[in-house]
């Protein structure tokens, strides 16, 4: 301090060199400080072995070597950026040299016109005008051009609107990505739920196999009391595709170990009867199985004065919903158009509700879906003890992912007083039902109950999984998971070693293993139980 006050005292000069003579200390003083911490790094590196006999090896360790490897790190580090930068840098400056010889070029081009005798003002009467508008036609060309390339250059060092134009760029493929999404959710489901043309040909075969020879394919007389057998194992597979249930059945039949013991009940629908028929008279079950085939018209309780869904199928209301062409009801809304998928609108879809109503004599049965496969025998199902439960299911949820929250509306006040939205989901297609306990508990009432209050969709919006979660809620027994493995219809990350561990395999979703857009990882574990030895199979090219 006393020297800042002297040099302040004695003029600019004196200042200036008190100045200089504080830096001068400072800088002595860091040095000296830094020299006494090297010191003692040094000593204390020096008297660093003895700790070795003292200290365990685990807690070793040497601050230099670590201080080197971190500055080896940075500088490793910082010579990939720099090296990066100086990529980019070189890139730029190519760039800017192109750049330079386009606006020398221009320059030149402006100077040449410059000199032109047509251009100067003492030539301007003698010049003619068609020479005149050529001249000028050039400059204004020559003009267009440089401002291009100015608008160019200045794109090239506005940072700001570099950024903007990045923004709207990220923009336009954001808004490209959802219409290809909606494009594509339409797109799968007209190629999931359209009829192929090879399952039509086979329909159309089949059809005209039973006019050819009305004589052969007349129904034969069956022993009723075999379908009313409790004793034996009963399925339930309600479908209008005949190479499916084929399919089904036929995985059941090959896997059983006692076979005839096994009866299927088959329902379709009208249109599709006559071809189910004849399939399974000229491709009989093998080893004594038997099948059933009815059309759900024969099931005459099934009217719209019992059963809401069919008052609401044919409710103009629905009909409105899937097929006014309103801007609400459009498929190309990718949120709602699952709903418009026309199995919501198949009988056949809902059938799993009065499954004691239509085999009253049974007391227990196991439903199928037709998109499922049947790798080994399963009558243990039959044997487990479901609690006094009506539905034996295996569960789907994991984490917050398939529990009640995902399938009802819980801002409606009758479904949150009544139901825990994280009561785990389970699924349909592979589930055994005790009858016995069905008709004690008067699940069909409760579905109609829930139908009936759903009219304008305000539960749940379609689809049979919503209305079995609240009708069979509580009711429902867990099983293993191996008894139904679930996904091949849509995700491709379903395990080959699960699989291999399933009773049943099921392809839900949209990818069915009919279809050509089935994922080939898993269609070949559904083909291998094609009839292939089928002549209308062979003819109608169903490229398996």
């Amino acid at each position: 301090m006393a020297v800042a006050f002297r040099g302040g005292r004695n003029g600019v000069g004196s200042g200036l060199r008190s100045f200089f003579s504080y830096r001068i200390f400072i800088s002595a003083l860091f040095s000296f400080l830094f020299l006494a911490t090297f010191s003692v790094v040094l000593n204390s590196s020096r008297h660093q072995p003895h700790l070795d006999h003292t200290l365990p090896r685990t807690f070793q360790s040497d601050p230099l070597k670590t201080r080197l490897d971190l500055i080896h790190k940075q500088a490793t580090d910082h010579l990939t950026l720099v090296n990066a930068y100086a990529a980019y840098a070189r890139k730029l400056k190519l760039d800017a040299s192109k750049q330079l010889k386009l606006f020398e070029d221009l320059a030149v081009n402006f100077s040449d016109l410059q000199a032109k005798p047509g251009l100067k003002l003492e030539n301007v009467n003698a010049i003619e005008e068609d020479a005149f508008r050529q001249i000028e036609k050039e400059v204004k060309d020559k003009v267009k051009t440089a401002r291009m390339m100015i608008v160019e250059s200045k794109e090239s060092y506005d940072t700001q609107l570099k950024i903007q134009k990045l923004k709207d760029t990220i923009f336009a493929v954001q808004e490209q990505l959802t219409k290809a999404k909606k494009n594509g959710a339409v797109a799968s489901l007209i190629s999931a739920k359209s009829v192929p043309k090879s399952l039509n040909c086979l329909a159309m075969r089949l059809v005209g196999e039973r006019i050819s020879n009305p004589e052969k394919y007349k129904d034969a007389p069956f022993d009723s009391a075999v379908l009313e057998d409790p004793s034996l194992y009963h399925y339930a597979v309600f479908s209008d595709n005949v190479i499916a249930v084929s399919v089904v059945v036929r995985s059941v039949v090959v896997n059983a170990e006692e076979p005839w013991k096994h009866v299927f009940h088959v329902v379709t629908d009208r249109m599709n009867l006559a071809a189910m028929k004849v399939w399974f008279k000229m491709r009989p079950l093998d080893r004594g199985a038997r099948v059933d085939i009815k059309s759900v018209e024969e099931f005459k309780f099934l009217n719209s004065s019992y059963a809401p869904v069919l008052r609401q199928l044919e409710s103009a209301k629905l009909q409105k919903f899937y097929f006014e062409n309103q801007a609400e009801n459009a498929t190309r809304d990718e949120h709602n158009i699952k709903f418009k998928n026309p199995k919501y609108l198949s009988v056949l879809n809902h059938l799993r509700f009065y499954l004691p109503e239509m085999y009253p004599k049974l007391n227990k049965i196991l439903f199928l879906d037709d998109d499922v496969v049947v790798q080994k025998d399963v009558t243990g199902l039959w044997k487990i003890n479901l609690d006094g439960k009506v539905n034996g299911a295996v569960e789907t949820c994991f984490g917050s992912f398939h529990r009640y929250g995902q399938y009802l509306n819980f801002t409606h006040p009758l479904i949150k007083e009544s139901f825990n939205p994280n009561a785990c989901a389970w699924a349909f297609g592979m589930n055994i039902f005790d009858l016995n306990a069905w008709r004690r508990e008067k699940c069909t009432d409760q579905y109609h109950y829930w139908q009936n209050l759903n009219e304008d969709r305000s539960l749940w919006k379609l689809g049979t999984l919503p209305p079995g979660l609240m009708t069979f809620y509580s009711k429902t027994k867990s099983l293993d998971k191996s008894w139904h493995v679930l996904g091949l219809g849509y995700n491709p990350g379903v395990s080959m070693d699960e699989i291999k561990k399933a009773a049943v395999i099921h392809y839900n979703g949209n990818m069915k293993p009919w279809l050509d857009i089935a994922m080939n990882q898993y269609k070949s574990l559904w083909t291998k139980y094609v009839d292939n030895e089928m002549e209308f199979v062979q003819m109608c090219n169903f490229g398996l």
